[in-house]
C-alpha cells in the first residue's frame, strides 16, 4: 500500500489523540476558596438587609362618656368598644325603635292623640288630645325634636294601647338580638327595669339606618311640623353633630338624669358606614366632642 507523505502528521496526531481518550484524566486537586458557600452569603445578605419598621398598633381614642361602641353595620364588626355591654338607661335614643316600628307598621295611617300623651314632660310638642296626624309627619317630628308626646301617641296608635306597643317593642327587639334589652314606654324616660347597652342599641341603629324614611328624617337639620289646627312650628335636630362632622347623617339624641347624654350617630365616607353609640356623656359638649372623635376614627378602621 502506498501512503501520501501529506498523511504522515495527519496520522501520528489521530495516534495520539486516541491514546489520551484511551486513559482517564488525572484528578485535579479541589479549587479552594475563601467565600462561604452560597446560602451562607445569602443568609448574611439578608441579615445585613434593613428590617421593615413593625406597623404601628391601632390605638383607640380616649373618651370621658361611661359607655360607647363603634360599628359597622354593614359586616357586624365592633370596631371599639367601651362598657358596650353593661345594662343602662338609654332614654330617647330607643325612641329609634318606636320609629322602626312605625315604618314597619305603615307610615300612611292616621293615628289619635291620646291624653295620657298630654301629660310628658320634658321635651313634647304639646300636641293637644284628641287631635290627629299622619304616622309619617309624626315620626318625623320624633327624630328631629324627640317630643315624648309624639312618641306615646305613635305607640298607642299602631298598637292600640301603652302596653300592647311595649309588648310589640320587646319582641322586635329580641328579633335583632337586642337579648339585654327591656323596654317599658315608647320614650325612653326613667323607668325601673328599663335598660338597654351600647352594643344593643347599636344593633337597633343598624336596623334602622336600613330604612331610606328613618334616614331621610335624621338627617335633617330642621322641619316644618304642622299642627292640626293648621299653625306651623319650625323643628331643630337635637343631633348637633350633623353641624360638626360633614359625613354624619344621623341619628338620635337622648338625655335623662339615669342615662347621662347619649348620642346615637351614624355617618358613610367612601361608601363606608359607622354607627356610634355614646352613653353616659357628662355634659353635651363631651358628648359632642366623644362622638366626633369616634365617628371620625371609626371611617379609617
Amino acid at each position: 500500500m502506498i501512503y501520501s507523505k501529506n498523511l504522515t502528521p495527519l496520522f501520528y496526531a489521530l495516534c495520539v489523540l486516541f491514546v489520551s481518550c484511551s486513559y482517564p484524566l488525572a484528578e485535579q486537586p479541589a479549587v479552594t476558596s475563601s467565600q462561604p458557600p452560597q446560602s451562607q452569603l445569602e443568609t448574611s445578605v439578608a441579615e445585613n438587609l434593613p428590617k421593615p419598621a413593625p406597623k404601628p398598633a391601632v390605638v383607640a381614642p380616649k373618651i370621658t362618656a361611661i359607655a360607647a361602641i363603634v360599628y359597622d353595620p354593614r359586616t357586624g364588626r365592633i370596631i371599639y368598644e367601651k362598657n358596650a355591654r353593661e345594662r343602662r338607661a338609654v332614654a330617647s335614643t330607643q325612641k329609634l325603635l318606636t320609629a322602626l316600628l312605625a315604618v314597619e307598621h305603615g307610615l300612611n295611617q292616621t293615628v289619635t292623640v291620646p291624653q295620657a300623651a298630654t301629660t310628658l314632660e320634658p321635651s313634647k310638642l304639646y300636641l293637644s288630645a284628641g287631635t290627629s296626624y299622619e304616622l309619617s309627619s309624626l315620626v318625623e317630628a320624633m327624630m328631629i325634636k324627640s317630643g315624648n308626646d309624639v312618641a306615646y301617641t305613635i305607640g298607642h296608635g299602631i298598637a292600640g294601647s301603652n302596653e300592647a306597643f311595649i309588648q310589640q317593642m320587646n319582641a322586635r327587639a329580641k328579633s335583632l338580638g337586642m337579648y339585654n334589652s327591656n323596654f317599658l314606654n315608647p320614650h325612653g324616660l326613667t323607668a325601673t327595669g328599663q335598660y338597654s347597652t351600647a352594643y344593643d342599641i347599636a344593633l337597633l341603629a343598624s336596623a334602622a339606618y336600613r330604612s331610606d324614611f328613618i334616614k331621610s328624617c335624621m338627617r335633617k337639620k330642621e322641619s316644618i311640623f304642622t299642627y292640626s289646627d293648621g299653625r306651623t312650628k319650625t323643628l331643630y335636630n337635637t343631633n348637633k353633630l350633623l353641624g360638626r362632622v360633614s359625613f354624619c347623617d344621623g341619628m338620635k339624641t337622648g338625655t335623662t338624669r339615669a342615662s347621662g347624654k347619649c348620642l346615637v350617630s351614624s355617618g358613610t365616607f367612601n361608601g363606608k358606614p359607622r354607627i356610634v353609640v355614646v352613653l353616659g356623656a357628662d355634659s353635651k359638649e363631651n358628648l359632642w366632642k366623644d362622638s366626633e372623635i369616634l365617628l371620625r376614627w371609626g371611617m379609617g378602621n
